[in-house]
């Protein structure tokens, strides 16, 4: 099981955490797209480091167009010697349309259309295959010498797909190298909604499940002392439910009984009342969604929840002892 470490985005600390994250044992870092640029800071991680994959967890894809990704994903995947990983993800409507001011429509259907345009656009740069990309959302059919970059060694990108439901699952297993596991996924759902999809995907590709890599950014509640413990328990109840307050994750929540909670937590989200909300996630789900423990029994509980499931997590180990923790990686890592 690889281990990941999240890479904080400011750009001057960059170098030094990075140096500090391979030195400690993480096999890749992972940047999200929240307040800051997904991009920039791996393009300093490719350069300060030296085995470490790097990976956008996510990069909004409906706020870009198939063309700049293409290019953005080439450029970092050349620089890093082939060490990058796209990982996208479709946001939702809202932010979609009010955040970023892009068309928003039948998601599945258009991230299976945006990453064959990537894929058609790398194979016109590496091929020379003619670019005559048409489909219902992206066209693509222009590419002339002036801004074709030269082919790097290390080729395009892998992607990897943030996916939920089954129709952005099968996105994922139909066209991509890896999926990023919603924190807000259990065991059960992995392996009963989510697996059987990808599985199916890659027999049809003439693949195994050994060519794919499922990669799980997970809750973890614990801490060292009591009033650490609870404070992490508290911020995980209310992340699981903000996640679980968007309908695209009902499907979830269904499959454990819990879907008429959502509509209670999207009402409640829409008043600001995030304290009340994480008050309605119970013990039981709490236990589902999350790792739950001591730090010394954090890592045995992922490889026994995760093992055979999973190919890497994606965990910051602050819950234990800064000096106990190249060795709780090395544990996990197995």
């Amino acid at each position: 099981m690889k281990v990941d470490a999240l890479l904080h985005h400011n750009l001057a600390a960059v170098p030094a955490q990075v140096a500090a994250l391979e030195a400690a044992g993480f096999a890749g870092l992972q940047t999200v797209e929240t307040g800051h640029d997904p991009f920039f800071p791996l393009l300093l991680a490719a350069e300060h480091s030296k085995a470490l994959d790097l990976t956008t967890a996510i990069a909004v894809a409906f706020a870009r167009n198939p063309m700049n990704l293409a290019a953005i994903g080439n450029d970092l995947n050349g620089y890093s010697g082939g060490r990058f990983i796209l990982g996208l993800g479709s946001q939702i409507r809202a932010h979609i349309e009010r955040r970023f001011s892009m068309p928003w429509s039948q998601p599945a259907a258009r991230m299976r259309e945006f990453i064959a345009a990537m894929q058609a656009i790398w194979a016109n740069w590496y091929q020379g295959e003619p670019l005559n990309f048409r489909g219902e959302f992206y066209q693509h059919t222009l590419m002339t010498p002036v801004f074709t970059p030269k082919p790097s060694d290390a080729g395009p990108p892998r992607v990897f797909l943030a996916a939920v439901g089954p129709l952005m699952t099968q996105v994922a297993a139909d066209l991509c190298e890896g999926m990023l596991v919603h924190p807000l996924t259990s065991v059960n759902y992995l392996r009963d909604h989510t697996l059987p999809i990808i599985e199916a995907g890659l027999k049809r590709r003439g693949l195994s499940r050994r060519d794919f890599e499922l990669s799980h950014g997970m809750f973890v509640v614990s801490g060292t002392t009591e009033e650490a413990f609870a404070d992490s328990r508290r911020a995980v109840r209310e992340r699981i439910a903000f996640y679980s307050s968007t309908p695209a994750y009902r499907t979830v929540l269904e499959s454990h009984g819990w879907g008429e909670l959502q509509p209670e937590l999207n009402l409640l989200s829409k008043q600001g009342r995030w304290v009340e909300m994480g008050e309605l996630v119970s013990d039981e789900m709490l236990d589902t969604f999350a790792v739950v423990g001591a730090p010394e029994r954090i890592v045995p509980m992922i490889r026994e929840r995760f093992a055979g499931l999973v190919d890497r997590v994606t965990l910051d180990f602050s819950f234990a002892p800064a000096e106990a923790r190249p060795a709780l990686i090395r544990q996990l890592a197995g």
